[in-house]
């Protein structure tokens, strides 16, 4: 596997998400769809005021692009757009869901199911080949996912809801090419939007008072979803689905050790068995990008 810009994107908004609960867990007095309204709220505004204020020429350029393009493709970018943009808003839902009123390990088993599905998916829609090496890593995370899914039989539901639309998401916008990536999400998070308003008056909770909230939506709108989705975006133009899935487990990881040490969940001989498989795994699949630059170094 050959490192490159792409690759690491890909890691560092992994790494980003993996600290979402610190912003997250401060907003469980509020309903979920009270913080997602917001969060794609903010998302929605911010975005489209850089893409029409600060990028106005990369707007109209692609917009040209967009009408010079065959019938056929025009429709697959549209379709996969919007699916992008419901599949995002599917997933953010039910992770708050799950973050706030389930638990925290219960959303980082959504992500520990998430890259087998990636695999999985990302295999047979886009025939994305495997080494027997890699092959090994996802049989490891089945193992792992198997052995928490016997202390956490209640949380499965939702976890595989949550990492289904996620997956999905991935597979999907690897096909979604020839726009510009920052615009196409400023579309999907605007579409998300349009799916929400309808929900707003008849679901919302009084309007928060709190600055609070608000700096903290604005926090999660901005670090924890503009730059990380960006990021996958311009990472999926020069790494595989099945990739992007194994490296998700960075954020599953991350969030099982703030989990255990600043929200002090309680923790079993299975789940640390469980989580130290996923490690491994991670190690096993990226083996030829790990240890071939330590070859190419020694030698």
């Amino acid at each position: 596997m050959k490192f490159s810009k792409y690759y690491l994107a890909a890691f560092i908004s992994f790494v980003i998400w993996g600290f979402f609960s610190l912003a997250l867990k401060p907003l469980k007095a509020y309903a979920s769809l009270d913080i997602l309204f917001y969060r794609v709220l903010f998302c929605a505004v911010i975005m489209a005021v850089i893409s029409l204020f600060v990028r106005i020429k990369v707007l109209k350029e692609n917009i040209s692009i967009f009408r010079q393009m065959p019938v056929a493709q025009r429709k697959r970018v549209t379709i996969l757009t919007l699916a992008g943009g419901f599949l995002l808003t599917a997933n953010w839902f039910f992770f708050i869901y799950v973050m706030n009123h389930i638990s925290v390990k219960a959303a980082s088993f959504a992500y520990l199911v998430c890259p087998i599905m990636t695999t999985v998916i990302a295999y047979f829609v886009l025939n994305e080949k495997l080494s027997k090496w890699q092959w090994t890593a996802v049989l490891m995370s089945v193992a792992s996912c198997m052995l928490l899914s016997f202390s956490n039989v209640a949380d499965i539901a939702y976890s595989l809801i949550v990492a289904a639309s996620y997956a999905f998401y991935l597979v999907s916008q690897r096909k979604n090419t020839g726009m510009d990536k920052f615009l196409v999400l400023t579309v999907q998070i605007l579409f998300s939007a349009l799916l929400l308003l309808p929900f707003y008056p008849q679901y919302s909770e009084a309007l928060p008072t709190e600055f609070s909230f608000y700096a903290l939506i604005f926090l999660i709108a901005v670090l924890f979803t503009i730059v990380p989705l960006y990021m996958n975006l311009y990472a999926l133009q020069g790494v595989t689905s099945s990739t992007m899935g194994i490296l998700l487990y960075i954020n599953p990881l991350m969030n099982f050790v703030i989990a255990l040490l600043y929200f002090h969940e309680p923790i079993n001989a299975i789940q640390i068995t469980a989580y130290s498989l996923i490690l491994i795994s991670i190690v096993v699949f990226n083996e030829r990008f790990i240890f071939g630059r330590r070859r190419a170094a020694l030698g």
